[in-house]
């Protein structure tokens, strides 16, 4: 059973990215295993490890949420607040399904919980170091208990577009980096990556725009992010365009990102692909991976953020089965 006073002091924890630590000291006190660890990020955040046994299975959520926080409202139906679906319904929803399989006296599973999902998957980067293996990783994320097959990739560059700044009255002798921006979004808008079979097509996104010149002067220079939601078609087809033709228009420097993957499925549950990212590419320490979860990638990143208390419930349900599928076939 869901103890939903518990989601509720989770919930009431400001955990946005870079703010995890107290989130992680609260959870390895309140939560109970026969082991609990935590492990530096480096960042001054922490990652938490509860273990049932030696793990073959591990569930696994991350901890941080996107700005603003949001207080909670716990009803009947439905939880609302930051975290209530992206992600923190999630961990409640793990670790009522370990607690589930203790009292079944079930062991050889843990519980994984990680900070700096939403920025970079600098927690996920971190745990990969370690020497810790596993079977299987089963990732809770915001995809209506469905079972995720694919998901696509992520590629991010920032770019920098210069300009010569002159007299506006007179834009004839200088040069606006606006303007060049403008025209590469443009030609952005009608580039056609390969389509995916499975993930459909590229998309992308801009942010972090900067061009801090006064109304009346051309900008002498513009920068922004760039970020894209890659296929097993475009993931190469996109790097090759950004490294190449755009460096002719623009300077640009490759962030990171991580490819397109397939994850298990089971038969008998809704399966399908996902657009977003999670840190699952990142965990190297686990020869398979599931993603699964309650609440709508709809509702995630939202000032009405919620989930239901049914799809907790059903959650609950599915990792416990997942833990019986992997160990008994």
């Amino acid at each position: 059973m869901i103890d939903y006073n518990l989601f509720e002091d989770i919930l009431g924890f400001d955990s946005t990215s870079g703010r995890e630590r107290p989130l992680a000291e609260f959870l390895a006190k309140r939560l109970k295993a026969p082991k609990v660890e935590t492990f530096e990020v480096g960042d001054g955040t922490l990652n938490l490890l509860l273990s049932w046994g030696k793990p073959r299975v591990v569930f696994c959520t991350h901890m941080d949420t996107v700005p603003p926080y949001i207080a909670p409202t716990v009803g009947e139906s439905v939880v609302r607040g930051r975290g209530a679906c992206d992600a923190k319904g999630q961990i409640i929803a793990l670790y009522t399904a370990c607690c589930e399989l203790a009292a079944a006296g079930r062991e050889g599973f843990g519980l994984l919980l990680l900070s700096g999902e939403e920025t970079g998957s600098w927690g996920a980067k971190a745990f990969a170091k370690l020497p810790f293996k596993a079977d299987l990783l089963v990732i809770g994320e915001p995809t209506e208990n469905k079972m995720i097959s694919a998901s696509k990739g992520t590629k991010a560059y920032e770019l920098v577009f210069k300009g010569e700044a002159f007299h506006s009255g007179y834009p004839q002798f200088g040069s606006s980096a606006v303007e060049k921006f403008v025209d590469f979004v443009n030609a952005l808008r009608t580039k056609h990556f390969p389509f995916d079979d499975v993930l459909g097509d590229t998309t992308y996104n801009i942010g972090k725009l900067v061009s801090d010149n006064p109304q009346n002067i051309l900008s002498p220079e513009l920068q922004c992010r760039l970020y894209f939601r890659t296929t097993f078609a475009s993931d190469g087809p996109v790097h090759e365009w950004m490294m190449t033709e755009v460096l002719k228009v623009a300077g640009v420097r490759f962030i990171g990102g991580d490819v397109p993957a397939s994850y298990l499925t089971f038969d008998g549950f809704p399966a399908g692909p996902a657009s977003f990212g999670t840190d699952a590419p990142h965990l190297l320490n686990f020869r398979r991976k599931i993603i699964c979860g309650p609440g709508s990638i709809r509702h995630a990143h939202r000032d009405d953020e919620r989930v239901l208390t049914a799809d907790l419930e059903t959650a609950v349900r599915n990792y416990v089965e997942f833990f019986r599928l992997a160990c008994c076939g």
